[in-house]
């Protein structure tokens, strides 16, 4: 009896006709084939929804259908088939044992033996023997099937090579139940035998999609042409049906990818909708503001759908757009266990016992709900390990800030095996977050439990490999583990949207359909050749063993997904693209978007385009889609109009929250708070430093001084290499007559001193709490000991009389010398600070203060007077005042780049400062008079200090430098 074929457009009902003989011959036990698990459920409601009650007959996929034939006509020559994750396994050992030729390169990369897997089950689907393929691919293809013979195994796709045998010369391997099938465009080998076979002895009905000559169908020709030789007459094609609600979805089934009618297409009236958004977030808020409004008309969340081309690519933007605006939605696919929160948490633990133990794996598990740790503690060990700058040994540090071990990672390393320790972890996960005390509730709990289920399912596989020889490492189990997949949604949540890719869609039907990702490059997009089986060869052996193997044109096939996806709504169709990236590059349309605009009047298809663009920061008043875009829209009217704000915000209880919104970047930068004012009227001692940043600008004193915010991560910064090029410069000078017998850096002995400097700069390195990477540490040191050498042959070649004889004098604090503590006495206030080095003639009680910048830069006379850098002048006065030398002059030494050495010095010293810079040189007058207006300055500082006046106030007339990263916590509007 010949093949049945149902072929007809998309909606020419040949699904409901199928469905319609599946219930006249319950009687006789059919077998309903369908595309995948998810749809098993579907159909059985639309078959309870036909008829009261299903009292026979099956439903199932064709892995479903072939096992049964395996079962019914085995004769005890079947054997047990490798579940995936074993089948994983024994690919991985047989790459790992041959000798690879022109794949060896490529062996070492974790994805080759994946790819491997997907080659031989391409082979083994068509029915291809190892002797059918040559070179590498064929050596390993021979040598997997001869380990599964070697186990007495075969995987699943040898099975239904079995069953489809099976079916083809035992007659009674089929009891003649009627076979219907539909939802599949191409057909493997094994399966093709399989309906060439059962066609022989029992009814066999097919559905397919398909019009001859049509472009959408082109990628379906050949599955067309074969079924349809071997159905012969037994052809019935159905007709396209209007079940639509508007006139425009039907013309657009008919005439998607074809030529152009004749005559006027019918108006839109709003059946098909285009929405351009300018950016990805841009776009999905128009997406999620649509369907928000289809909501409040009364559409069924459940009657709407989005698809997208890759559930794995549009996960993560949807999630952040959708959750934001509250739109109910629900994933329906699969994701990889690493994507899930359960999954990170234990990849990440696992990780970090068994492979790499960085602080990253290991507070990616201490972090998440399933660890036992609250997430305060967690974040308080995180930030003190980054602040130490801690990578090696994290687990110690941590335990030895905790107090305590962590149990659950000291369970893994004593378990008996890698099972075990999973086993062990994902139940101490599972308790951890959701307790023993009442059942977990919510999405995230049941993807929770979901992924401990599947977890669950891959242990046991791993048992039953351990139980055939295989032994199982950690990093294979870990492997493993990543592999696994979790099931996200059900079809047709209640409540909920349904988000699907092109596959799952194209059997489904929605009131309403956004398609997204219609961007050049992105929908269609053209796919890699497998690198075993590429498509020349993939049609050598069709030609060769009629073995199916090649696979349709990913542009017609795309083609195809898109046509079906058209065609899923009933009455509404939104297409949906970025216009342009989120850094504001415009971005091409797909040819698929243009091919639908092309069918309409463009009057009417601007009339259903609707556009955001990036400027678009908030929405229209009158569309904004929650209470908080409602207030963002409500300031941003205040600037076009600021009496219908005030009259908005009044009449919605929102005034107090406009006023906040309004006063965000204009609030007054004076500190009010009492407490803190009080404090720093109290205040009786201040640090040259932080005078000298208060005349910066007094909103970084503040930042820095009063909330003073730290980055929690120690970092290799120019703070750090400041400090160190200091400890080894004072090490050096205050060494330097005792290691090379010279008070100063004399050229005769220029090669001992630079020795010495080396030794100061390793001892520097070494008392470093902060932990370095070993190429942290390899750059910190080249640069400091080139710079610091550099440094140490220009005094060689300076020639100046006076003998660094003083280094780090502090001065205004208890660690100072007793003659220092008092600091630098100003009237009503003293300056603290530190000397890096102070020069002395031998002579006479005369010298010089310098002070070193580890950057390029040296201040000249000029600018200490216009930058009011305070430093050199003040420290030149308690040079005077405090240790009773009288000042020459005073230099900033910087110590990278050309190493200038820049300041304020007396031109009446210059016999013995000789060398520097003309203008730098001063009369004693404007010497005097610079210092004390350096004095006067830091008095009105510190008045300002004490009595809050904090202004956004930095100096020149560029506004804010160029090098402050202060901005984003400014309390005001930067320039």
């Amino acid at each position: 009896m010949p093949l049945a074929l149902l072929v007809g457009p998309a909606n020419a009902g040949k699904v409901a006709r199928l469905l319609d003989r599946y219930l006249e011959t319950l009687d006789r036990e059919p077998f309903l084939v369908v595309p995948n698990r998810v749809e098993v459920d579907r159909v059985e409601r639309d078959l309870l929804a036909r008829s009261p009650a299903l009292l026979g007959g099956s439903i199932g996929t064709f892995d479903d259908l072939f096992r049964r034939i395996a079962q019914r006509a085995g004769n005890g020559d079947t054997r047990a088939a490798l579940t995936h994750a074993q089948r994983s396994l024994l690919i991985k050992r047989v790459v790992a044992d041959q000798k690879l030729n022109g794949f060896g390169p490529s062996a070492r990369f974790a994805g080759f033996a994946a790819a491997l897997g997907d080659a031989v089950s391409d082979l083994e689907s068509a029915l291809l023997a190892p002797d059918a393929v040559g070179g590498d691919l064929g050596d390993l293809y021979r040598a997997y099937r001869d380990e599964l013979d070697r186990l007495g195994r075969w995987d699943g796709e040898l099975g239904h090579a079995h069953a489809a045998e099976l079916i083809s010369r035992d007659l009674d391997a089929w009891d003649g139940s009627p076979v219907l099938a539909y939802g599949f465009e191409d057909l493997t080998g094994a399966q093709w035998r399989l309906l060439e076979s059962l066609a022989g002895r029992a009814d066999v009905t097919v559905s397919l999609p398909y019009e001859p000559g049509r472009p959408a169908f082109a990628s379906l020709e050949r599955t067309a042409a074969d079924l349809g030789a071997l159905a012969g007459s037994a052809i019935e094609e159905l007709p396209a049906q209007n079940w639509y609600k508007a006139a425009a979805l039907p013309y657009l089934e008919r005439h998607l990818f074809g030529a152009a009618p004749a005559g006027e297409s019918p108006p839109l009236e709003g059946a098909i909708r285009f929405l351009e958004g300018a950016g990805a977030r841009g776009a999905l808020e128009l997406v999620a503001d649509e369907i928000l409004e289809l909501l409040r008309d009364g559409v069924a969340p459940e009657q709407i759908a989005v698809v997208v081309p890759t559930l794995e690519q549009w996960r993560a933007p949807l999630e952040t757009a959708f959750g934001t605006l509250g739109v109910p939605f629900s994933f329906e696919g699969r994701l990889r266990l690493g994507q899930t929160a359960f999954g990170h948490a234990l990849l990440s633990a696992l990780r970090f016992v068994w492979r790499d133990p960085s602080r990253r794996n290991l507070f990616s598990f201490l972090r998440s709900p399933y660890s036992g740790l609250a997430r305060a503690h967690a974040d308080y060990l995180e930030g003190r390990l980054r602040g130490l700058g801690v990578r090696t040994n994290v687990e110690e540090r941590t335990v030895e800030l905790r107090g305590n071990p962590l149990p659950a990672l000291s369970d893994v390393r004593a378990a008996h095996s890698p099972i075990e320790a999973v086993r062990g972890l994902a139940a101490f996960m599972l308790r951890a977050a959701h307790g023993l005390e009442s059942p977990p509730v919510g999405e995230a709990s049941r993807v929770d439990l979901r992924a401990f289920e599947e977890t669950a399912k891959l242990l046991v596989e791993l048992e039953g490999w351990d139980d055939l020889g295989g032994e199982l490492s950690e990093d294979e189990t870990l492997g493993a583990l990543e592999d696994v997949t979790v099931r996200l949604g059900s079809a047709r949540d209640a409540g909920r949207i349904a988000v699907l890719d092109l596959l799952r869609a194209r059997t489904r039907r929605h009131d309403t359909v956004f398609i997204l990702g219609l961007e050049e490059g992105r929908f269609p997009r053209r796919s890699s050749d497998s690198p075993f089986l590429g498509d020349d060869e993939r049609r050598a052996l069709d030609e060769a063993r009629g073995a199916r193997l090649a696979k349709p044109e990913p542009v017609s096939r795309a083609r195809y997904l898109f046509y079906t996806a058209c065609t899923r709504p009933e009455r509404r169709l939104y297409l949906v693209r970025e216009a342009a990236t989120d850094d504001g590059s415009p971005r091409q349309a797909s040819p698929f978007w243009d091919e639908v605009r092309n069918l309409f009047r463009s009057e009417d298809v601007a009339r259903w385009t609707r556009k955001r663009p990036l400027s678009a920061l908030t929405w229209p008043l009158e569309q904004a889609p929650t209470e908080r875009e409602r207030l963002r829209a409500l300031v941003s009217l205040t600037v076009s109009d600021e009496a219908a704000a005030d009259a908005l915000a009044g009449a919605n209880g929102w005034t107090r929250r406009l006023e906040r919104a309004r006063d965000a970047f204009h609030r007054p930068t004076r500190l009010t708070n009492p407490v803190v004012l009080e404090g720093l009227r109290a205040r009786t001692a201040f640090s040259a430093t932080e005078l000298e940043a208060f005349a910066t600008c007094s909103s970084i004193w503040f930042l820095e001084r009063v909330v003073s915010p730290r980055s929690i991560d120690a970092e290799v910064d120019a703070k750090l290499r400041g400090s160190i090029a200091h400890t080894a410069l004072h090490k050096f000078f205050a060494g330097l007559p005792k290691e090379v017998g010279t008070e100063r850096v004399e050229p005769d002995r220029l090669e001992d001193s630079v020795r010495f400097l080396h030794r100061c700069l390793d001892e520097a390195l070494a008392g470093i709490r902060q932990e370095l990477s070993d190429l942290e540490r390899r750059e910190l040191a080249g640069g400091l000991r080139r710079d610091l050498e550099n440094f140490v042959r220009a005094e060689a070649e300076a020639d100046l009389p006076l003998v660094p004889r003083r280094f780090e004098v502090s001065f205004g604090s208890e660690r100072s010398a007793p003659e220092l503590q008092r600091g630098l006495d100003l009237g009503g206030f003293t300056v603290s600070g530190k000397i890096d080095r102070i020069d002395l003639d031998p002579l006479s009680a005369r010298g010089i203060v310098q002070d070193y910048k580890s950057g390029k830069t040296a201040y000249s006379a000029a600018k200490i007077e216009s930058e009011l850098k305070l430093q050199i002048p003040l420290y030149m006065l308690v040079l005077r005042d405090l240790i009773g030398v009288e000042p020459l002059g005073g230099l900033y030494r910087a110590l990278a780049g050309d190493r200038q050495a820049r300041g304020l010095l007396r031109a009446s010293a210059k016999d013995v400062l000789p060398g520097f810079t003309r203008t730098d040189y001063k009369d004693d007058d404007e010497f005097w008079s610079q210092i004390d207006g350096a004095v006067e300055h830091a008095r009105g500082f510190v008045e300002r200090i004490r009595s809050g006046d904090v202004k956004h106030d930095p100096l020149g007339d560029a506004g804010c430098p160029s090098w402050c990263d202060l901005y984003p916590i400014c309390r005001v509007r930067r320039s």
